[in-house]
């Protein structure tokens, strides 16, 4: 089983480093569509943090660090902790943020310390040929390690099963927004969130630990 997961994680880094190689720090780059998209879906996950008070994230996958960027917009006191399987992701992000003393970048699946929040943006949705139980149990061991190393809660997202036939594909994950929103409810805290409104073919899970 270990062996499987370290397979899996190498495939993933292998898969994530070719998208940088071709397109660069953006969007693309970390396989999302464009910059509009991700900005949307960085205010859904960020929603389960308190920015009235300061605070620190652990960030899984983090990619080249764009979440940094879209924390810095507003008045924010915070520590920023990127972790990422793909040693060319950690690189660029090292080189991207080599000036800011809050940033900080791990080559790692698992974060080093606690955080008040964990995040997970969009690596849950590139199956690279793994079967639904295969890739249900790295989704949920990655669970367990958001829940673990973050103190006030966390946040993820999935591409939906809901998303049009048409358009979906056989390379990517589509889960069950249901069945992880109750997953979520009895494994981790009475207090979750699902938001499945915000215009795109996914939805986002919060998890609040300290109400």
């Amino acid at each position: 089983m270990q062996k499987n997961k370290t397979d899996l994680l190498i495939d993933v880094a292998e898969y994530y480093t070719s998208k940088l190689s071709q397109h660069g720090e953006t969007p693309r780059g970390v396989d999302w569509n464009g910059e509009e998209s991700q900005t949307l879906r960085f205010e859904q996950l960020c929603k389960i943090v308190d920015t009235s008070n300061p605070f620190s994230v652990n960030d899984i996958g983090c990619g080249y660090g764009a979440l940094y960027d879209f924390l810095t917009r507003e008045d924010k006191t915070f520590s920023y902790f990127g972790i990422d399987v793909s040693k060319s992701m950690i690189q660029a992000a090292k080189q991207r943020y080599h000036n800011k003393n809050k940033a900080h970048f791990i080559l790692s699946s698992k974060p080093e310390q606690v955080a008040d929040y964990g995040v997970a943006s969009g690596i849950f949705n590139v199956r690279l040929g793994r079967s639904d139980d295969e890739w249900w149990s790295y989704l949920e061991a990655t669970l367990d390690i958001l829940d673990r190393t973050s103190h006030f809660g966390f946040a993820f997202n999935c591409l939906t099963s809901y998303s049009d036939a048409d358009k979906m594909c056989d390379y990517l994950y589509y889960a069950d927004p249901c069945a992880l929103f109750d997953f979520c409810k009895r494994r981790y805290s009475r207090n979750v969130a699902l938001l499945h409104d915000y215009g795109l073919y996914e939805f986002t899970i919060l998890v609040r630990k300290h109400p």
